[in-house]
């Protein structure tokens, strides 16, 4: 019944994508009773999204709400043997059924879905829910149509912020410190404000300030609590800078192969499951400030004595200067014409900066 459901093929390798989607979606022969078995790629390892949401979901809830038809099988995309970069490929040649793509990796090659999280873009969680709303349309129609992946669910983690090894009031002061940063937008938003962007991984992020490689950081407030941040640090910016939003997704045949009932099922359960990853990287973010700045709201880090940097009004102009005069037009450069284009029409009207392209 399932090949029923699947495109004709015209080469051995469209045969053979056939067949890894059918392996992965087709109850064993004679065990007709057997649940359908869905193989799942998710988001990094051992962080609060993939232990906390998605690795339960996939492994129980899951089957609760299919009542044992359908079970899944996750694996964490870091753990899986498979490129980051690669994974929209993957999940359109079928290799990966069903997987969560990070849109700061994946926008390497398709620059285009970097525009709901560029540096400077949301920097709190109500703007962050907003430029989602807003251009999901666009990331719906540009899975489907570039790679033939339906759209599930769009994941975010924690905010990231800006930790320093000695004070600062706010943007304009971290002009002349190096900064560890980890992408190619962060990296031109700390040169525009006069800072030196040094790229370390995350692993290495303490070390680096202990040695005095760089004297801030640009990290999860939760996260870096994790890797004892708060004990090298003295100051933290309650401004977010990026978040860390990720699309999780199917390959188009093996969606449509699944029955009706269990597609409307799945999906009700991913509608749960998207809300409680956003609830929780909402309240995750409060309690990495909570936790660093040693207040009664920290339940699950380590109390830190930082000194918290509030946001003021000239913040929060630099920051739109920066998205508007460095983050965005570079980004379009990058780019190129559909993306201010499409920027036009989804985030421009609504956030009142357009977008020009050369």
């Amino acid at each position: 019944m399932l090949a029923c459901c699947l495109a004709p093929m015209r080469s051995w390798t469209r045969w053979l994508q056939a067949f890894m989607l059918l392996a992965c979606l087709t109850p064993r022969p004679g065990q007709a009773d057997e649940p359908l078995r869905l193989k799942v790629i998710g988001g990094l390892a051992d962080v609060s999204q993939f232990v906390r949401y998605e690795e339960p979901f996939w492994r129980r809830r899951l089957s609760e709400l299919t009542n044992g038809k359908v079970v899944g099988e996750i694996a964490a995309f870091d753990r899986a043997g498979f490129r980051a970069e690669e994974m929209l490929q993957l999940m359109r040649l079928g290799v990966v059924p069903f997987g969560t793509a990070l849109l700061a990796i994946v926008s390497s090659e398709e620059p285009e879905f970097n525009a709901v999280d560029l540096p400077a873009l949301n920097p709190d969680f109500a703007s962050l829910r907003q430029t989602v709303r807003l251009y999901r349309p666009h990331l719906r129609r540009i899975l489907q149509e570039r790679y033939g992946i339906e759209l599930l669910a769009v994941y975010t983690y924690p905010a990231q912020v800006t930790w320093c090894s000695r004070p600062f009031t706010g943007l304009a002061d971290l002009a002349g410190r190096r900064i560890r940063t980890s992408s190619v937008g962060q990296v031109e938003m700390f040169e525009a404000l006069g800072a030196t962007p040094v790229v370390i991984p995350f692993a290495g992020v303490v070390q680096a300030i202990k040695n005095g490689v760089v004297e801030c950081a640009v990290t999860g407030a939760l996260s870096g609590n994790a890797v004892g941040l708060q004990d090298v640090t003295t100051h933290i910016h309650s401004m977010a800078l990026t978040w860390g939003v990720s699309v999780f997704g199917a390959n188009q045949e093996a969606w449509n192969a699944l029955p009706p009932d269990l597609r409307d099922t799945i999906q009700r359960g991913l509608v749960e499951l998207e809300d409680n990853i956003w609830e929780g990287a909402a309240r995750e973010t409060g309690e990495g400030i909570d936790c660093n700045t040693g207040r009664a709201g920290c339940i699950t880090g380590r109390k830190g004595n930082m000194t918290l940097v509030p946001v003021t009004p000239a913040d929060d102009a630099r920051r739109r200067s920066l998205l508007t005069q460095t983050v965005l037009p570079r980004w379009v450069d990058r780019c190129g014409t559909d993306c201010a284009d499409a920027w036009n029409r989804y985030l421009g009207p609504v956030l009142g900066i357009p977008a020009y392209a050369n």
